[in-house]
Order: C-alpha cells, then sequence, then structure tokens
C-alpha cells in the first residue's frame, strides 16, 4: 500500500474499521490537526467520545507502534498523565483492510502556556517522574535519535529540491551546521523519551496532559526539555531553571546535556525540511504547508541556518548563576 494513499480511506473504511472493536460511532467524525497520519474524533453510542487514528503506511512497523503503546501505558501506571491507547481484548494495535489503527479517549483541555512558570514547573515535574520511571527501559525496535536518520538523509533527499541559483549557498550552509552539530551531538547516556515534547503536544486540564508519542524515541533527556525554552537567553535560562526544579524533584538532571540543545535544535531543522520534501506527494502536505519549495522559502532556511551555525559556535545556554 502506497504512503501516499490515504485518500482511498473513506469514512465507510473507517466506521468499519472502529466498529470491528465493538465500538459504534453515533455522531459524524472531526478530522483533527495530523499530517503524517490521519485522526478522526467521535462520539460512540455509550455517550462518550473518543479518537482513531490511522497510521501512515510504511513509516513504523508493528513492532514499533506496539512499544510506543506499551510506552505509553506504562506512564499512564505510575500517574505520569498521557492519553494512552484502549486496550480491547489485549490488543492496542489493530488492523482493518490493511489498515492500522488505534482509538484512544478524546481528553479536552486548553494550551499549555510556556510563559507561565508555574505550569513549566508542572511539566518538569511530570517529564522528571516520566524519566525516572520509565525511561531506563531502552526501545529496542524504535531508533535512537541518531545524526544520519537527521542530518544525512534529508540533505541527500534535498539534492533534488533547491532551484537554480539557491542550491550552492544552502548546501554551503547546511553542511556546515551538519558538521558541526555531529561533532557536538555526543550524549552521555540516553533514556526513552517522549521524543516530540513541544507544547503543541501538551494539553492544560487540572495539569499537564501528555499527547501524541508518535516520535518516540532513545535520546538524552534533555530532548524531552528543550523545546519548552523560548525567548532570549535570559527569559531561557529563567525557563530553565523553572523547569529542572520541577524535573528534578523526581529525576537528577546532568548538566552537560545543555551541550547538546543547539545540535538537536539543528538537527529538527534540517529534518524537518526533508520531512516536507518526503511527504509533498500527499495532498494534505501540499495544502497545510502551500509556502514550501517556493524561492522565498529556501531564502529564509539559508537565513535560519546562517542563524542556527552562530549558536553553533557559541558557548551553550548555562543554568543561572548559583542554581
Amino acid at each position: 500500500m502506497s504512503a501516499f494513499l490515504f485518500a482511498n480511506l473513506n469514512p465507510d473504511i473507517i466506521l468499519d474499521a472502529i466498529e470491528s472493536q465493538g465500538i459504534f460511532p453515533s455522531s459524524g467524525l472531526l478530522a483533527l490537526n495530523s499530517y503524517e497520519n490521519r485522526v478522526y474524533q467521535f462520539q460512540a453510542d455509550d455517550g462518550l467520545r473518543y479518537v482513531v487514528k490511522f497510521y501512515r503506511p510504511e513509516r513504523w512497523t508493528n513492532q514499533q507502534i506496539e512499544e510506543e503503546h506499551q510506552f505509553s501505558l506504562s506512564m499512564a501506571e505510575v500517574d505520569v498523565p498521557v492519553v494512552a491507547p484502549l486496550v480491547i481484548q489485549g490488543q492496542s494495535l489493530f488492523e482493518y483492510q490493511g489498515w492500522r489503527f488505534a482509538i484512544f479517549p478524546s481528553v479536552g483541555g486548553r494550551s499549555f502556556e510556556v510563559d507561565n512558570l508555574d505550569q513549566l514547573e508542572r511539566v518538569g515535574q511530570y517529564l522528571g517522574r516520566m524519566h525516572q520511571k520509565v525511561g531506563s527501559t531502552l526501545f529496542e525496535h524504535r531508533l535512537s535519535i541518531n545524526t544520519e536518520e537527521m542530518l544525512d538523509q534529508p540533505l541527500s533527499l534535498l539534492r533534488d529540491w533547491l532551484p537554480e541559483g539557491l542550491a550552492v549557498p544552502f548546501f554551503t550552509v547546511a553542511e556546515q551546521v551538519a558538521e558541526a552539530a555531529k561533532a557536538a551531538y555526543q550524549p552521555q547516556s540516553i533514556i526513552r523519551l517522549h521524543g516530540d515534547c513541544h507544547p503543541s503536544n501538551i494539553l492544560w486540564r487540572d495539569g499537564p496532559m501528555l499527547v501524541d508519542l508518535d516520535d518516540a524515541r532513545n535520546g538524552p533527556a534533555v530532548q524531552d526539555l528543550w523545546m519548552m525554552l523560548a525567548g532570549d537567553d535570559n527569559e531561557r535560562r529563567l525557563q530553565l531553571e523553572v523547569l529542572l526544579e520541577g524535573y528534578e524533584a523526581f529525576c537528577d538532571f546532568d548538566s552537560r546535556e545543555l551541550a547538546l540543545i543547539e545540535p538537536l535544535r539543528a538537527m529538527r531543522m534540517i529534518h524537518y525540511m526533508g520531512w516536507l520534501a518526503r511527504r509533498w506527494q500527499d495532498a494534505a502536505f501540499q495544502r497545510a504547508f502551500p509556502w514550501f519549495n517556493s524561492q522565498r522559502y529556501w531564502e529564509e532556511q539559508i537565513l535560519a541556518l546562517k542563524e542556527q551555525l552562530a549558536a553553533l559556535q557559541q558557548a551553550p545556554l548555562s543554568l543561572i548563576p548559583g542554581y
């Protein structure tokens, strides 16, 4: 099945797949924001709301998806707030007519406010609890964060995408960023991570609720922390202090990992460009990212990479003196 045949995933198949697990929708299907997979919210005849997630073909193996599910279920068992999949007759990953899917409870919530220091400390507490309680058992089938996947492969793919006249300036700076990131990305230890822990993947109810573990990986602990930091150096230092105050109530943090923040940011930037190029045949991507692959887009990426190269050449973010 082609990775770009989500158009064949029609409402009849979706409803039949859900009903195959003994859950009977009583409402229409509301498509939720998701580009990598297809995700729909619905209400069932039991009065509860659910979310069904259909996985993109050819991306993850069944073992990799099941590891993600087991990770989130393990988090729930130790009181880390996470949206974990339903387990029905001992299974959390299902298949219907070749489509793999999972069903989750639907939870509401407000946006997590990164500039709210009280909320930030609470998030730090739960991330520390997650890393301490379930982080040490590494994924067996999911990849660890690595420079080949995050840097080499995207840059190789992008060689066919740059418009004439911008290829040389783009790859000149991109290759410098990649080499600097490779040299600096030397994690001392790795654990099991959420992997994509940015503010949009945290809902706020009475406290934080972690969602979307689709990119769960092994990697350094700081990967689940650095995307919470925003603003200038002083703002980020304050945010880091508050985040770690909550985190270290449960789990020690190795301050040497702060030197990994800018390499990880560089890896994310280049991987994101490659991700858009790799998925561009999917019509959903063309609708959601119409600016991709324009002359202006690549000019902006050249500028962003130059700024990132400068960041890689500076001293890493440090904790507030006296922390």
